[in-house]
C-alpha cells in the first residue's frame, strides 16, 4: 500500500498541520499565549455541541417507552389468613379507583401543579436546570434533590426504580421525552396522579383523599388539596400525624403551596384568604378492609413481617403479600365473646368506672404461637392494642418467675456464703410485716425506714413452704426470696422467660411481689415457658409469608432455655396447686390445668395467667382515664371478688372447656 498512500500522505500532511491548533500559541507573548484564539474556542464548542447533541440523538432513538409498568403502578392488597387457611382480613389499595382526569376538580390539579410542575403544560418533559442539579447532588453525594417534572416523576413511578443514580436519571429523561411527545399532557397528569405515593398505604389522589380526609377526592376543597400535593415531596415527612416536626414542615409547604397557586394564577387572593387555618387530617386512615378486632391482628402481623421478613414500610404498602397468621378463629372468638360479656356487665354493674376501663388477654401456645389476643373495643376508635400494653404492675402474678429464679439459683443467706438450694418444701416465715432483710442485715429505703414486706389483707400464715406460699399468693415469703435469690438473677430469669427487659421493674424488694409491668402478650408467653419444661420461645403471629405466589424468607423465632426442665415442672406443679385451691370444681381433676391471680397494691390491676392443654392466656383489667394521665386508677369493684374475679372469669371462658 505504500506506493498508494505515499503521494496522499504526501500531499494531507503540510494540511493537516495547518489544521493542527497550535497550543500555546505562537507569536503571543506572556499570558497571551494561553489565551484561545476566537476560532479555536468556537471550534471548541461548536465540536462539543456536535458531538452531545449526536449522542442524545442516538439515545433518544435507541430508548424504547418499557412496555411493562413497574410494581409502584400496579401495587395490589394483602391478604391475610387464619391458621385453618381460611382468609382473615385484606388491606390494601388494590381496588383504587383510577379516577379520569376530569373527575379530578381543577383545583386538586392545580395545587398539584403549584407544588412539583407549574410549567408542566409547556416544558418539553424534562427539567434541564433539575437534571443539571440532581447531577451534581449525584457526583457530590449530597442529599436527594427534586427538581423532576412531572412526566419525569411519572416515569420514573411507572416505569423505573426509585434509585439515585446517573444513569437511572438519564434513562428517565429519555424516556420523559419520547413520553412527552407520544401521550397528551393530560394523559400524563392523570397517570401521575393515579400512581404517585401519599403515605398511609395509598397511591393515588382518590385513596389519599379517603385515606387522609374521609372523603372522595371530588369532594375535596382547595385547602385539603394544597395539603395533599405537599405530600408528593415525601409523606413520610409530611403527614402531620407522625410528630411535631412532621406537622410544622406540612403547615409550612401546605402554606407555601395554596400562595404558589395565587402566584401562577390558579387560586383567587379572595378565596387563598379563607384559607389561614391548616386543614388537620385524619388521625388514622379509615380504609382498612378488616373488622373491630381483626385490626388488631392485622396490625400486630403486619410488624412482625415487616420486622423479620426484611420488608419495608413501602414494599409492604405496595401489596401482593399473602401472610398466613398464627391466630385461631375459634379461640378469637371465644376471647372476644368473654371480654365483651365483662365490659358489659361492668357497664351495668359500675357504670361510672367502666368509663375508664381497660381489658388485655392473649393466648399463646407453648411453642410461641400467638393464638388470640384482644386489644381494645375498635381499633378504629382506639389506636393502641391493650393486648401488647406495658402499662400496669403484674403484681402477685409475677410470683412464679421469682420461684423459678430460687429453684434455678439457689440462695445465699450471707455475703461469703455459699448458695444453698431451694425446693418446694423450703420454708420461709410468712406472717405479716416481716421485715426484709439482705446478707448484711435489714433492708433500709430511701428514707431510712426498714422495708417490711406485707400480705393482701393483713394476713400471717406462720412458717410455709415456697410451694404452698405460692399456691395462696403469699407475699411475704417471695419478697425475701428474691432478696435471698439476688434481685438480679431474679430480673434475669423474668427475661428469659420472655418478659421484656423494659418492662421490668427496679432492683428493690418490691420487684418480687410484681412492680414490672409486662403486657398480656408477655405474660402469656412467660406462662408458656413453665409449660415448655423451660424452654421459651419468643411469641411470633406469622407461619408463612408469599408474594405473588413466591415463598419470602421468614426468620424463624428464637428459642432458647430459659431455665432447667426440673425448674420449669416444679413452678408448673405449683400453678397447679394454685389453680386447684382457688378453682377446685372448675375442671376435671385429670385436667392438666394451672393459673395463678395477680393483685396489685391500691388494686390498679387484676390479673389471670394460666395454662391448660399446653396454650398459656394472660388477662388484665384496669382503669386509666387517657384524657387525664397514664396513671392508672383503682379499680373500684371492677375486678370482681376473691369468690368470682373478673380476669378469672374471662380466662376461664376464654380457655373452656378446661377438661
Amino acid at each position: 500500500m505504500a506506493p498508494v498512500l505515499g503521494p496522499v500522505v504526501a500531499w494531507l500532511g503540510p494540511h493537516a498541520r495547518r489544521l493542527r491548533p497550535h497550543y500555546p500559541r505562537p507569536g503571543r507573548t506572556g499570558w497571551r499565549r494561553w489565551i484561545p484564539s476566537w476560532r479555536q474556542t468556537l471550534g471548541g464548542f461548536l465540536a462539543s455541541f456536535g458531538l452531545s447533541t449526536l449522542f442524545l440523538v442516538v439515545a433518544y432513538a435507541a430508548t424504547d417507552i418499557p412496555d411493562n409498568l413497574n410494581t409502584y403502578a400496579t401495587q395490589q392488597d394483602n391478604v391475610y389468613f387464619w391458621a385453618d387457611g381460611t382468609p382473615m382480613a385484606r388491606t390494601g389499595w388494590v381496588q383504587r379507583q383510577a379516577m379520569p382526569l376530569e373527575d379530578i376538580p381543577k383545583h386538586v390539579r392545580s395545587a398539584v401543579l403549584a407544588a412539583e410542575n407549574a410549567s408542566f403544560y409547556s416544558d418539553p418533559g424534562i427539567s434541564f436546570e433539575g437534571l443539571t442539579r440532581a447531577l451534581f447532588r449525584t457526583l457530590g453525594q449530597g442529599e436527594t434533590q427534586g427538581g423532576s417534572t412531572i412526566t419525569q416523576q411519572y416515569v420514573k413511578n411507572v416505569y423505573l426504580n426509585q434509585d439515585q443514580t446517573l444513569s437511572r436519571k438519564f434513562e428517565e429523561a429519555m424516556i420523559a421525552l419520547k413520553l412527552d411527545n407520544e401521550m397528551s399532557k393530560d394523559e400524563i397528569l392523570e397517570g401521575y396522579l393515579n400512581t404517585s405515593w401519599y403515605g398511609r398505604g395509598t397511591y393515588g389522589i382518590q385513596r389519599a383523599a379517603q385515606a387522609y380526609y374521609g372523603k372522595d377526592v371530588s369532594k375535596l376543597n382547595a385547602s385539603e388539596s394544597a395539603f395533599l400535593a405537599s405530600l408528593l415531596k415525601g409523606a413520610g415527612l409530611f403527614d402531620p400525624t407522625l410528630g411535631a416536626a412532621n406537622r410544622e414542615r406540612a403547615v409550612e409547604r401546605w402554606s407555601w403551596t395554596l400562595d404558589r397557586m395565587v402566584e401562577i394564577g390558579e387560586l383567587s387572593p379572595q378565596e387563598r384568604a379563607k384559607y389561614r387555618t391548616f386543614p388537620e387530617p385524619l388521625k388514622s386512615n379509615p380504609l382498612y378492609n378488616t373488622g373491630e378486632q381483626s385490626d388488631y391482628l392485622v396490625e400486630l402481623v403486619a410488624q412482625y413481617a415487616k420486622k423479620n421478613a426484611g420488608i419495608s414500610d413501602r414494599e409492604f404498602d405496595l401489596g401482593g403479600y399473602e401472610i398466613h397468621t398464627t391466630f385461631d378463629k375459634k379461640r378469637m372468638a371465644r376471647l372476644t365473646d368473654a371480654v365483651t360479656k365483662a365490659r358489659k356487665k361492668a357497664q351495668k354493674d359500675h357504670p361510672k368506672a367502666a368509663r375508664t376501663a381497660h381489658y388485655g388477654a392473649a393466648s399463646i401456645a407453648a411453642d410461641g404461637r400467638i393464638l388470640a389476643v384482644y386489644g381494645g373495643p375498635d381499633h378504629r376508635k382506639q389506636g393502641y392494642n391493650e393486648s401488647n400494653a406495658t402499662t400496669v404492675p403484674a403484681g402477685s402474678a409475677f410470683m412464679p418467675f421469682v420461684y423459678a429464679a430460687g429453684l434455678e439459683h439457689g440462695v445465699r443467706k450471707t455475703r461469703d456464703g455459699e448458695r444453698t438450694p431451694v425446693t418446694g418444701e423450703t420454708v420461709y416465715n410468712g406472717d405479716d410485716e416481716v421485715p426484709v432483710t439482705t446478707p448484711e442485715g435489714p433492708y433500709w429505703d430511701r428514707g431510712g425506714r426498714k422495708v417490711s414486706a406485707r400480705n393482701d389483707g393483713g394476713k400471717s400464715y406462720g412458717q410455709i413452704s415456697l410451694r404452698r406460699a405460692l399456691a395462696l399468693s403469699v407475699n411475704t415469703p417471695f419478697m425475701q426470696l428474691g432478696m435471698d435469690t439476688g434481685l438480679d438473677k431474679v430480673r434475669a430469669t423474668a427475661v428469659a422467660a420472655g418478659l421484656l427487659p423494659s418492662s421490668i421493674g427496679a432492683r428493690v424488694p418490691a420487684l418480687s411481689t410484681g412492680s414490672s409491668t409486662p403486657s398480656a402478650i408477655r405474660m402469656a408467653g412467660g406462662y408458656a415457658t413453665f409449660a415448655a419444661d423451660g424452654l421459651h420461645t419468643e411469641p411470633y403471629s406469622v407461619r408463612r409469608i408469599t408474594h405473588n405466589g413466591h415463598k419470602v424468607a421468614l426468620a424463624e423465632p428464637r428459642t432458647r432455655r430459659a431455665m432447667g426442665a426440673d425448674t420449669a415442672r416444679e413452678v408448673q406443679a405449683a400453678l397447679a396447686d394454685a389453680f386447684r385451691e382457688a378453682h377446685p370444681e372448675d375442671a376435671p381433676a385429670t385436667a392438666e390445668v394451672a393459673g395463678k391471680a395477680g393483685t396489685t397494691e391500691d388494686s390498679v390491676a387484676a390479673w389471670y395467667v394460666g395454662t391448660a392443654k399446653k396454650v398459656s392466656t394472660a388477662v388484665v383489667v384496669y382503669r386509666i382515664d387517657l384524657g387525664e394521665s397514664l396513671e392508672p386508677l383503682p379499680l373500684e369493684g371492677l375486678d370482681g371478688t376473691a369468690a368470682d374475679s373478673v380476669p378469672y372469669g374471662i380466662w376461664s371462658r376464654a380457655m373452656s372447656p378446661l377438661g
